[in-house]
């Protein structure tokens, strides 16, 4: 049976024995629900609010599932350090894009209800308190568990009054050579007012009294954390002894403040909003605009408060006062804030302590294929077929990488266009285009300046190409181009040649060793011909393009799923045969979500793999007991997306950059292909079937939105997903089988000052 067979046959019964195995095991810590869904009532329609879930709670709810790998003791520890650290991250991202948009939202009075039917003020109020509870929960992970595991392997971190004499004495005199120049305490009095706190910066609240008065003063001081949180402990039993830095400044502020009494020092964090309006049809130049948001972002309103629990209410009442809060929305912390810094201790490279490094594979055909020199270049290769690669598995320098530097160097090659919505800092990408173009060639690209949290980094990267020569667009008005695209016209046989590279992932080097992402290369000349049509209407004017092969959106990829979908509900009716298996970062467009409901009503078999956060509610009697979902947490942050439908046993099979979101479909340039080599289809196949029968890094999502992690059964082999696909790749090459221990290294959206999916 080939793999295609068998994705349509044995998975297809969600009562079979291997299913059933995985969703059994030993009860798995309980994943707490902010709320509990409401009632289906009798005979409602599709798009009933019960139907749904909230798609702010279902944020939190992916975080909890992070949060709870970081509390898993098969993890190495400092991989499990790292899980908290990206937890705590995208709780920052959460508070400014989901509550700054909330707030937003209720500033203006809005009464749009959501999907689930419940207004910006009630939602609000509820993922107000489920924050708080994770925020909890990170806190006390971190104190109970995490903090004595890495002392027990040798990483102490201290806290600055459990040290010895010795080793205060140390850090003191560190902090008069090193920090004690650069601080700039600042005061709150008739004379100097309230100072502007900067975004996610951590600040000391210094509470001061003069000697002589009873009144009491207060003073902030910004804690400089550009040379890192962590401080080094000497002398130590250990090499890895920290302990961070705000500690030493506080328990040294008195030489700050000399002449007054400091009655305490307290740590605060402040998040801004970053959910800013923008009227592009209005605006004369879409940079200048978005420079100017960036802009307005520095002082946008503070939308959260985190602080000391300790805090005196002096202090804080003087704090919610200055900022504009409510008591609602300050978070008290036990012990440290901002645990997002401990990705510094989790990047220690202690053995044993993490994962075996994984160095991506060079794909076979890259590798081995041809005799000659000549027949080596990667041009002579896509002509004899496409190539599907799948990263971190394979090596995206070996593949995505490698086309473009040959193209460039090429003097055959006539023209480069490609998509960036997000590339590294030092980009190779964005190297090999400037030699391109410096060699003469046409060289297009559109930079996407409306890519959140990278808006800055774009705009100066397309100015650096703008200034060699580079054609620069900056996106289309009210969309943003998200589409993963890159098109090269070479002069072959007296006329041009396509040749493209169609992907799920961004063109960024460094996010393509921990973000799984698939990407089709291909000599096919109807696809080459799309593409050549799509740049035409990035970069142009030309809205009523034709497209024989590539799904776009928004023009037709709303319509053409609606059309696959329905197809199943046809094919159940006529044979029994429905079948849809999908895998995407989320799920939340109610147009889709109904037809599925329709098809899992039709009984069409239905499995999602959705990493983030989903509104559809599977295994709801009468209307999704045909659907089942699963997301997947491990070493590797999932990425990619593949749309797989039965097809009456001709099975069509999709990759691309959209999953099945209003903003994917509606309001962003999406790039999806179909995937017709009949190897490449079983290979996708075959990954999917892996990740559902997945027993040791997925979740299953109930009725009620729990998620229970699969545990195999005793004496059942463990069958992990990125491990099994990490062996995959070796055995593709031939290299010798390593052992290969599976499990965190990213998870959605990981911290913005970490990298960014998109």
């Amino acid at each position: 049976m080939t793999a295609r067979d068998a994705l349509a046959h044995s998975e297809t019964d969600p009562n079979s024995d291997d299913q059933a195995a995985a969703g059994r095991g030993m009860p798995p810590p309980e994943i707490p629900r902010a709320v509990k869904p409401r009632p289906v009532p009798k005979g409602a329609r599709l798009d009933h609010p019960a139907l749904y879930f909230n798609h702010e709670l279902g944020w939190l709810d992916f975080n909890w599932r992070v949060l709870h790998q970081a509390r898993d003791g098969r993890f190495p520890a400092l991989e499990r350090v790292r899980f908290l650290a990206i937890t705590s991250s995208n709780l920052d991202e959460f508070y400014q894009k989901r509550v700054g948009g909330l707030k937003r939202q209720k500033a203006a009075g809005v009464m749009r209800l959501s999907y689930d039917g419940r207004t910006p003020d009630e939602q609000l109020r509820l993922v107000t308190r489920a924050a708080h509870e994770i925020q909890a929960a990170i806190s006390e992970t971190w104190n109970a568990e995490l903090r004595p595991v890495l002392r027990e392997g040798g990483v102490v971190i201290s806290e600055y009054d459990e040290l010895a004499a010795e080793q205060r004495a140390s850090l003191d005199r560190h902090f008069f050579e090193h920090i004690f120049p650069v601080l700039t305490p600042l005061a709150v009095d008739p004379g100097h007012p309230f100072p502007f706190i900067s975004n996610l910066s951590l600040s000391l609240a210094v509470g001061l009294r003069h000697p002589e008065r009873e009144s009491l003063y207060f003073a902030r001081i910004k804690v400089p954390t550009v040379q890192g949180r962590w401080l080094r402990v000497t002398p130590s039993a250990t090499e890895h002894h920290y302990v961070p830095v705000e500690q030493v400044i506080a328990r040294n502020a008195s030489a700050l403040f000399r002449g007054m009494e400091v009655l305490g020092v307290h740590p605060f964090r402040v998040t801004r909003n970053a959910d800013v309006d923008r009227y592009e049809e209005e605006a004369e130049d879409l940079v200048a605009m978005i420079s100017e948001e960036l802009r307005e972002r520095r002082s946008a309103p503070v939308v959260g408060l985190e602080i000391d629990s300790r805090m005196p209410p002096y202090e804080r009442q003087l704090l919610l006062r200055e900022l504009g809060l409510e008591p609602a929305d300050v978070v008290e912390v036990e012990g440290l804030l901002d645990l997002a810094d401990l990705e510094e201790i989790a990047n220690l490279n202690i053995p044993g302590m993490r994962y075996e490094p994984w160095s991506p594979v060079t794909p076979p055909r890259l590798a081995h294929e041809g005799e000659t020199e000549e027949d080596q270049d990667i041009f002579s290769i896509l002509r004899r077929g496409d190539l599907l690669v799948h990263h971190p598995y394979e090596s995206f320098n070996a593949s995505v990488q490698q086309l473009l530097d040959e193209a460039a160097a090429d003097p055959h090659v006539l023209a480069i266009k490609q998509t960036l919505y997000r590339t590294s800092a030092n980009s190779p990408i964005v190297r090999s285009l400037l030699r391109a173009a410096e060699l003469g060639k046409q060289v297009a690209v559109l930079v996407e300046v409306k890519a959140r949290f990278d808006e800055a980094n774009n705009i100066e990267w397309a100015q650096i190409l703008e200034n060699a020569g580079v054609h620069v667009t900056y996106g289309l008005v009210g969309l943003k181009t998200h589409a993963k695209v890159l098109l090269i016209v070479r002069h072959e046989g007296g006329r041009p040649r396509t040749y493209c590279h169609i992907g799920t992932g961004n063109y960024h080097a460094e996010t393509a060793h921990v973000y799984t992402d698939l990407g089709l290369l291909t000599a096919d000349q109807v696809i080459g011909g799309d593409a050549i049509q799509l740049f035409h209407s990035l970069t142009g004017h030309a809205p009523d393009q034709r497209y024989e092969r590539l799904v776009v959106a928004p023009r037709d990829m709303r319509e053409a799923f609606y059309r696959l979908i329905e197809r199943e509900v046809a094919n159940q009716r006529e044979g029994g045969k429905g079948r849809i298996v999908a895998k995407m970062n989320a799920l939340d467009d109610a147009g889709i979500i109904q037809r599925l409901y329709a098809a899992s009503q039709a009984g069409v078999q239905i499995d999602l793999i959705v990493r983030g956060h989903t509104r559809l509610r599977p295994g709801l009697a009468g209307y999704s007991e045909n659907i089942r979902i699963i997301s997947i947490i491990g070493r590797f942050l999932e990425h990619d997306r593949i749309y797989w439908f039965a097809n009456g046993g001709d099975a069509e099979v999709f990759i691309g950059s959209a999953d099945w979101r209003q903003r994917n479909l509606d309001e962003r340039v999406e790039v999806v292909t179909p995937v017709q080599d009949a190897a490449l289809r079983d290979r996708l196949t075959a990954i999917l079937e892996m990740a559902l029968a997945d027993n040791r890094l997925a979740f299953d999502l109930d009725a009620e939105g729990r998620y229970v992690q699969r545990r195999p059964e005793p004496g059942e082999p463990e069958r992990a997903f990125h491990s099994r696909l990490m062996r995959d790749a070796l055995e593709r090459t031939g290299s010798p089988q390593r052992t290969l221990a599976v499990g965190p290294g990213g998870a959605d959206q990981v911290g913005r000052r970490r990298g960014q999916a998109g």
